[in-house]
Order: C-alpha cells, then structure tokens, then sequence
C-alpha cells in the first residue's frame, strides 16, 4: 500500500527569511508562516481567531527565490512534506520539532515591489510559482539554433474570417 506525506499551507510570512549555505554551496531557507482560522464559539457565539505558527525549509533553487522575494507579511502558497525531529537544547532538554520540507511555493497577492510586471496589465496581479527541480537528465542532445518565426503581413480582419467553410447545412 502507497503513503502519502503531503501539506499545503496558505497563509502570511511572521518573518523575513533566514538564508544559510551548506558545505556544498547549496542555499538553505528558513521562514515560519502563520495561518489562521476562525471558528464560532457554541457557548458565547463570538468569533474566535486561533492562528497556527508552522516551520517551513527549502533548498537550493527554491530557498534562493524565497530569500529574494518572501519578506514579512508576505502571503504564500507552499507545499511540502512533515518532517520531525528530536534535538537536545542548551539547557540539556530532549524537545522535539515538526517542521515541513517544502517542495513548492507560490507568492499570492500582488507583485508590488517584486520586480515582475505590475498589476495593470491584462491578467497580471498574481504571484510567481516555483518549485524544486527535478532530476536533470543524464545525457541531452545538443540544441539545434532556434530561427524567429517569420512575422505574417498585417491584414484587415472583417470579423469572419474563423469561419468554418465545411458548415455540414
């Protein structure tokens, strides 16, 4: 029987994020994102607000783009897997952690400040999406040049020309 180890997490950034450097060279990125639900009390009927702090990591490519991008507040889309551990702390304390490893991200809101295109455009306003690369393949042939496609004369449109010919009536 197959397992699965999946989370999915939506919510804010609490801070900005910690970029550290393995031996390898390879960028590690850590950020804890709040998410937030509501609830309605049984015995009062106020709202009550409980929000959840989750430890998330990423490496290489990904922990790069998040040290770029994500800072404070910063809405996110991030999917990974749990992962715990058990760590001995200065004090001599066993404690243990539960952290999540994350595979992709995605940035929600805008793109305000973030380099990429602003919200006036036609569809834009949406956040980047990014993931670990997979596996590279071994061996790849070499790239043919890629030639520009040759630009069609400019012709006026008279509103039917997708037209079908082959009208079966």
């Amino acid at each position: 029987m197959a397992s699965v180890n999946k989370v999915i997490l939506v919510g804010n950034c609490g801070r900005d994020p910690e970029i550290r450097y393995l031996p390898s060279g390879g960028a590690v990125a850590n950020i804890s994102i709040a998410t937030t639900s509501r609830r309605k009390d049984r015995n009062s009927g106020e709202f009550i607000e409980e929000t959840q702090w989750h430890r998330v990591t990423f490496f290489e490519r990904l922990a790069e783009i998040v040290g770029e991008y994500v800072k404070k507040g910063t809405p996110v889309y991030v999917e990974g897997r749990l992962t715990y551990r058990k760590y001995t702390d200065k004090d001599g304390i066993e404690k243990t952690a539960t952290d999540i490893i994350a595979s992709e991200m995605q940035l929600l809101g805008s793109r305000q400040g973030m380099g990429g295109p602003s919200g006036d455009e036609v569809g834009g306003g949406g956040g980047g999406s990014y993931s670990r690369p997979a596996a590279a393949p071994r061996a790849a042939a070499p790239a043919a040049p890629r030639q520009a496609p040759a630009a069609a004369p400019a012709r006026q449109s008279s509103g039917f020309d997708d037209m079908d010919d082959d009208i079966p009536f």
